[in-house]
This record gives structure tokens, sequence and C-alpha cells, in this order.
């Protein structure tokens, strides 16, 4: 009787930190990559800034009364290619990896390129599903794609192919190879390609540092 006890209370131990782990395993950080066009399209805030400071806050409680942790990083704006009339000066980000949260350098005052949700009082918020990169590492085509030609491809959509063989299912759509054909999903679409919409509603890649001829009727794709 006794090791028949002991036996369920190894049981109902293992059954609990199963579920433990499940429930873990559900609350972890989870998102698809996007390409760069997709990112500054999907965003309500795309913002040039350099990170000066960060501090843990307190923003309310949760159902059980606990209060809820946040990081703030104080940033100085550079320049603002999508957003609200008003400067950025704070983003706020989840405290761990865990739960989404973004982690910053906040001693070389990097800039980075930052994209990100705006909440209903007006602050930012970013989680690791945004595109966050550093300002330096961008390709010249990507700088200047943030001003206008990412915009203008915003009714495009881009389809992302994992494997062979993927295909497009509307002229309004461009596959994105660069993980097949580079294993990576910073590859050269990412870094010099846009998906420009053309004079026929359809879509396509575009590469060049020039705004597409009118009747966009030499496009290169990749």
């Amino acid at each position: 009787l006794k090791m028949s006890c002991t036996m369920n209370s190894c049981l109902v131990a293992l059954a609990i930190l199963f579920l433990w782990r499940v429930e873990e395993m559900a609350e972890a950080c989870s998102c698809s990559p996007a390409h760069p066009q997709q990112a500054f399209c999907n965003s309500d805030v795309v913002i040039r800034a350099k990170v000066v400071g960060m501090q843990e806050v307190e923003s309310g409680n949760d159902v059980y009364g606990n209060p809820i942790k946040r990081i703030r990083f104080d940033v100085k704006q550079i320049k603002m290619f999508k957003g609200p009339t008003q400067d950025i000066d704070a983003i706020y980000t989840a405290p761990t990896s865990a739960v989404c949260g973004v982690t910053l350098d906040t001693v070389g005052k990097k800039e980075y390129l930052i994209t990100g949700k705006l909440e209903t009082d007006g602050t930012m918020h970013i989680t690791l599903c945004d595109f966050i990169e550093q300002w330096e590492t961008l390709s010249a085509m990507q700088k200047k794609s943030l001003t206008q030609r990412y915009e203008t491809g915003c009714d495009c959509r881009i389809i992302r192919c994992t494997s062979i063989p993927c295909m497009i299912n509307s002229p309004t759509e461009c596959l994105w190879t660069d993980w097949v054909i580079e294993k990576t999903v910073n590859g050269e679409q990412a870094k010099h390609f846009a998906c420009i919409k053309r004079n026929d509603d359809s879509c396509a890649w575009y590469r060049g540092s020039v705004p597409p001829r009118k009747d966009f009727l030499d496009i290169e794709d990749p």
C-alpha cells in the first residue's frame, strides 16, 4: 500500500511538472520572419532612433493583483518614417525574451531602425516579432525604401517560401525565396528588393535606387 501511494504521488508530481512545462512552452515567444516591407506595412510606427537609457517600470496589475512589469527604453528620435504626429521618446517591451521582450544596446548609444505598435494611450510597444535592426547594418536600398518604396507596395502581399516547390496564388503576390536559396531571411530580396504594385494592379519585385518607370515594364526579377 505504501509503495502504491508513493507511486501515485510520483505520477501526480510528474503530471503537474508536465502541465507546467506545457504551459511554459505555450507562453514562449514565437513568430514568423517578415520581409522588411511587410514589417513596415504592418507596423503603426517606424522610426530611426538612438537608445539613451533603460529602466524597469510597472504598468498596472494583472488579474491576480500582481504588478505588471515592463522595460522602458528612453530614445532620441532621429527620423519618423511612419507614425503619429508627435515624436517618440520612449519605447516599451516585455521584461524577458520568453514573452517576446526585446533587448537593445543602451551602452553604445547605437542607432536602430525600430518598428512597433502604438497602444491606445499613445505609447509605442515592441516585441521580438517586430523588425528591429541597427541602422548601420541596413542596406542602402532598405534605407531608401523606408521613405517611399515600401509604402507603395503595402497593397501587395509577400509570400515566404519555406520549401520547394512554392508558388504564388495571385498576381498581387511576390514570392520571397531568401530562405530556400540562401538559408537566411536576411538575403538578397530582403536587402535589395521591394514588392511594388504595377499599373495593372499586379505586384512584382523591383530592385533599383531610382523610382520605377511609369509603365513598370522593365521589372527585374530576382
